[in-house]
C-alpha cells in the first residue's frame, strides 16, 4: 500500500511518470574473488570496503571431528540460518589430527521431523564433510576462514606445535589445505593458530627471537608457506597472552606488533586478530567497580585496537561472546558481563573498520546463538539485534531506463524518491517494476530470480540489476462503470479498454478524478499482456446530494473519460442510466463484479454485488464488497533465514587463562 499512497498524492500519473524509470545498481562489495587489505581495511576483489561480520561454528577441531548441530539439522539449513541472520563469514576450526587422520563422524543424523537430512554426507570423512560445507557456503554467498584451532583434537596447547604434531606438520597441513581449496574464493583466508599463550611460562612469546617460542616468527614462516601456494589468501595472525609482563586474554595481546610486526612475502595480506571476553569467562583484574566504557576502550586500544586506529593494519576480533541471559547482554553495573558486552558492541559500532566473528553459533555452547536443535531463530532476540547493528550492509541503488517505477516489498526502495538502501548481508529483496502510463515493462537483467515483473535478489554481494520500460504505443477506446450510480461510501467497478491487446509486459493506465473527495479510483492500473481491458474498484464517499464525477484515464497521449454518479440513496439498476445522473429503478436482481487481471503485478480489483428484493421492495440493493486497491505486492524483503542459541561446552574452556 505504500506505493499506492505515494501515487495518490498526484492527481495524474502523467505528472510523475518521468521520475520513474528503473535501473538497479547494487553498489560494490563483490562476493566473487579474493579479498586484500589496504591500511586498516579489508577490500573485496573490486577494491570496495568490506566488513567481516561473522560467526564461529566449531566442532571439526574436537574429538567428534564434525561441526555441531548436524545431529538435528541438515548442514544446508544451518548455513542458510547463518546467512539469513546477516553474517557473511564463518570461522571454521580444525585440528591437525583431523587433517592427517580424518574419521567418519557419527554425530550426524540423516532424518528429522522434516524428513531426510544430510543424506549426501553418508560415508564421508571429516575432510570431505568440510568440503561440502565450504561448497554450499560459497553457493549462498558466505565466506570461510580456516582456523587451526588445535594440534590434537583432545585439547589445546600453548604453542603452535606439539611433540606429536611438530612445526613441520603444522606447516605441511596448512600447505595441504591451501592446495585443497586453491582457486575457491569462498575460503578467503587462514587463521594460522588459535590463541597462542603462556608467554611467561615457556609458551608462545612475541618478539623474543626464539625459533621455537617466538610466535611472530612462526607466523611469518607459516603465512609465507600458505602464500607460496595461494598468494591471494588473507593471513590472520592472533596475538599471545603477555608482552613485557603485560597480560591479556589468550591470543588477545598484540602490543608486541608495534615493535615487532609480522612481515609477509606478499603485501596487503596481513590481518591481526585478537580475542576478547567478559568476566563470566574469567575475572580479569580490569573488571571491577570502577570499570567504565572508557576504561575498556583504553584497554582494547592498548592491547590490539591501536593497530587499526593508527591505520597500521586491519584488526579482526576473532572471538567474543556472551550468554543469552538479558543481564549478560545489557547491564550498567560496573564490571559486569552485560556492561562488557554492550561496551564492545558500542566500540565496534563506532569503529566499522574493525572486523569480527562472534563466538559461537553452536547451540551446545553457553554463548551460542542457536539452541541445541539449531533452530534458525536466535535464542536471544536482544543479542541478535545488537549484533545486527554491527553487521556489514550492502547498498542497493536504483537508477532509471525508460519510464516507470520500482518498489521493494519492505518499502525501503521506491524510486522516484527512495532510490538507495543498505541491506544486511543475506537479505532477500523482492522488487516490482511498474510502467508509467503509456509504457510497458520489457524485462530485467541481473536478478537472481525473475517472475514476470518481479525481480528477486539475495544480498550476498553487490549486484547490478536493470528494469527496462519502453513506450507501449496503445490507444484507449473507452472507460465504463458498472453500476454508473452508487450510494456514497460504496464501490463501483470501472473497466478501461484498449483498441488492441496490450504488449507482453502489460501497459499502465493512469487514472484520476475531477472530484477525488467524492469518487477516488486507483492512481493507475495495468492492462496485462495480451489483454484488451482491465477492471478496477472506485472508492466513493458519502455525499449530501447526487454528484456526477468524471474519471479520466490516460496512456501516454491517449486519453478517455467516463461518468459516475455518487448519490444519497440506493437504487437497483436493471437498465442503463437515463442520462440525468439518476439511474432508472427496478426490482430485478443484478450483480456487477470485476477483478484486476494482473498476475505479473499481483494486482486485484474490487467486486461489487447488487441485490434487490424479489418482492420489488426497496432495500440495500447495491451492496459492494470492498477489497484493497490494485497495485504491486512484491515479496516482502526479509533476511533469508535466522539462527538461535544455547551453551558453551568444554570447548569453551580452552580460552581460560592459566
Amino acid at each position: 500500500m505504500r506505493l499506492l499512497m505515494l501515487f495518490s498524492k498526484t492527481r495524474t500519473f502523467q505528472s510523475i511518470a518521468g521520475l520513474f524509470a528503473i535501473s538497479f545498481a547494487i553498489a560494490a562489495h563483490g562476493q566473487a574473488g579474493y579479498w586484500h587489505t589496504s591500511g586498516n581495511q579489508i577490500l573485496d576483489s573490486n577494491d570496495k570496503v568490506v566488513r567481516m561480520a561473522g560467526i564461529n561454528w566449531y566442532g571439526f577441531e574436537t574429538t567428534i571431528e564434525v561441526v555441531g548441530g548436524l545431529w538435528g539439522q541438515d548442514y544446508r539449513y544451518i548455513l542458510n540460518a547463518i546467512q539469513s541472520n546477516g553474517y557473511n563469514v564463518i570461522r571454521l576450526g580444525f585440528s591437525n589430527q583431523m587433517v592427517e587422520t580424518p574419521i567418519i563422524p557419527n554425530h550426524i543424523s540423516y532424518s528429522n521431523n522434516s524428513g531426510p537430512i544430510n543424506t549426501d554426507l553418508k560415508g564421508l570423512n571429516s575432510l570431505q564433510i568440510m568440503d561440502k560445507i565450504i561448497a554450499y557456503a560459497g553457493q549462498i554467498g558466505l565466506h570461510v576462514i580456516l582456523d587451526n584451532h588445535r594440534s590434537d583434537a583432545s585439547g589445546q596447547s600453548a604453542l603452535w606445535y606439539t611433540d606429536q604434531y611438530p612445526e613441520s606438520a603444522w606447516i605441511a597441513d596448512w600447505v595441504f589445505l591451501t592446495e585443497r581449496y586453491r582457486g575457491d574464493s569462498t575460503v578467503i583466508g587462514v587463521d594460522l593458530r588459535n590463541e597462542p599463550h603462556d608467554a611467561n611460562n615457556g609458551g608462545a612469546c612475541w618478539g623474543c627471537g626464539s625459533q621455537t617460542h617466538d610466535w611472530r616468527l612462526a607466523a611469518e614462516r607459516g603465512g609465507n608457506a600458505v602464500l607460496s601456494v595461494n598468494p591471494n589468501l588473507l593471513i590472520f595472525v592472533e596475538g599471545t597472552d603477555c608482552f613485557n609482563n603485560d597480560c591479556d586474554w589468550w591470543g588477545g595481546n598484540l602490543e608486541g606488533a608495534q615493535a615487532f610486526p609480522v612481515t609477509l612475502n606478499v603485501a596487503n595480506r596481513l590481518v591481526y586478530s585478537a580475542h576478547d571476553y567478559g568476566p563470566n569467562l574469567y575475572q580479569q583484574g580490569w573488571f571491577n567497580s570502577n570499570t567504565t566504557y572508557a576504561s575498556l576502550v583504553d584497554l582494547w586500544t592498548k592491547f590490539w585496537a591501536y593497530l587499526s586506529l593508527n591505520d597500521i593494519a586491519p584488526v579482526w576480533v576473532g572471538e567474543f561472546g556472551t550468554t543469552n541471559n538479558p543481564g549478560d547482554i545489557q547491564n550498567n553495573a560496573p564490571g559486569s558481563q552485560g556492561q562488557w558486552f554492550q561496551s564492545i558492541i558500542t566500540f565496534l559500532q563506532k569503529n566499522p573498520q574493525l572486523d569480527w566473528t562472534y563466538w559461537a553459533l553452536n547451540g551446545e555452547d553457553p554463548y551460542g546463538l542457536l539452541d541445541y536443535n539449531y533452530d534458525s531463530n536466535p535464542v536471544s532476540g536482544l543479542k541478535q539485534q545488537m549484533l545486527t547493528t554491527i553487521q556489514f550492509n550492502l547498498r542497493l541503488s536504483v537508477a532509471k531506463s525508460g519510464s516507470g517505477i520500482i518498489t521493494s516489498g519492505d518499502g525501503h526502495i521506491y524510486c522516484g524518491a527512495l532510490c538507495s538502501y543498505p541491506y544486511p548481508t543475506g537479505t532477500q529483496v523482492g522488487l516490482a517494476a511498474i510502467p508509467a502510463p503509456g509504457y510497458t515493462f520489457t524485462g530485467w537483467t541481473g536478478c537472481d530470480n525473475v517472475n514476470g515483473s518481479y525481480c528477486y535478489v539475495t544480498m550476498t554481494q553487490a549486484k547490478n540489476v536493470t528494469a527496462t520500460f519502453i513506450p507501449a504505443n496503445v490507444t484507449l477506446t473507452s472507460l465504463t462503470f458498472k453500476p454508473t450510480y452508487v450510494r456514497g461510501g460504496q464501490l463501483s467497478s470501472g473497466t478501461v479498454t484498449l483498441s488492441a491487446p496490450a504488449p507482453n509486459g502489460g501497459v499502465a493506465v493512469g487514472l484520476s478524478s475531477d472530484h477525488p473527495g467524492v469518487a477516488h479510483p486507483p492512481s493507475f492500473v495495468v492492462v496485462p499482456g495480451g489483454k484488451t481491458s482491465v477492471s478496477f474498484a472506485v472508492n466513493t464517499f458519502p455525499v449530501k446530494m447526487n454528484t456526477p464525477v468524471m474519471i479520466m484515464a490516460n496512456a501516454g497521449s491517449s486519453q478517455v473519460s467516463g461518468m459516475l454518479t455518487v448519490g444519497t440513496s440506493f437504487f437497483s439498476q436493471s437498465a442503463p442510466s437515463n442520462g440525468s445522473g439518476a439511474p432508472q429503478t427496478g426490482n430485478s436482481k443484478v450483480a456487477a463484479s470485476s477483478s484486476l487481471e494482473n498476475a505479473s503485478l499481483a494486482s486485484s480489483g474490487a467486486a461489487a454485488t447488487s441485490n434487490a428484493s424479489a418482492a420489488g421492495t426497496s432495500s440495500d440493493a447495491s451492496t459492494v464488497e470492498e477489497t484493497s486497491e490494485p497495485g504491486p505486492r512484491p515479496l516482502k524483503s526479509q533476511p533469508s533465514g535466522s539462527p538461535s542459541s544455547s551453551q558453551r561446552t568444554n570447548n569453551s574452556h580452552e580460552d581460560l587463562p592459566q
